[in-house]
């Protein structure tokens, strides 16, 4: 009887510390959810929304998503809220590399200039909010009007 006892308290304790390893940080689903939000932000009142992301206000800024928008005229970074990507608003994005050396701010660029209404995925390698290491990232990514936005998710 002990050893069930220990045994269904281990599954437990394992159980829980899965969820709570989950709960740390932004699904796939969770991205897609919050770029459908950003989006209808930015038809409503673009400057705001722009504003509102760089904060990371008003359920932008969720543990690891946040959304970034980017011109599509000249390639420049308008919004974006994790601190490891402040230091490029303002600037042209296409050049972005990843740590292995991938072309993702073209490829993201290129994504973004498709048809409003069609959501792409980008597949890269970058750092979270406060946390230098790059990891596996997929952004989903999506044309609005003159600009393209998209939140991303860590794959680890």
């Amino acid at each position: 009887m002990r050893l069930k006892m220990i045994g269904s308290l281990a599954c437990a304790i394992t159980l829980a510390c899965a969820v709570l390893a989950q709960a740390q940080y932004g699904t796939a689903a969770e991205a897609k959810a919050m770029l459908e939000k950003a989006v209808a932000a930015v038809k409503a009142d673009k400057v705001e929304a722009l504003d509102m992301f760089n904060k990371g206000e008003s359920g932008f800024l969720d543990r690891d998503l946040y959304p970034f928008c980017v011109n599509i005229s000249d390639g420049v970074l308008l919004a974006v809220a994790n601190p490891n990507g402040k230091q490029n608003l303002g600037k042209d994005v296409r050049g972005l590399k990843d740590a292995a050396g991938k072309a993702f701010g073209q490829e993201i660029y290129e994504a973004g200039k498709k048809p409003e209404g069609v959501i792409s995925e980008v597949s890269y390698m970058f750092a979270r909010p406060n946390d230098p290491t790059p990891v596996a990232k997929v952004s989903y990514v999506t044309r609005v009007g003159d600009i393209y936005c998209g939140v991303g998710y860590y794959k680890q």
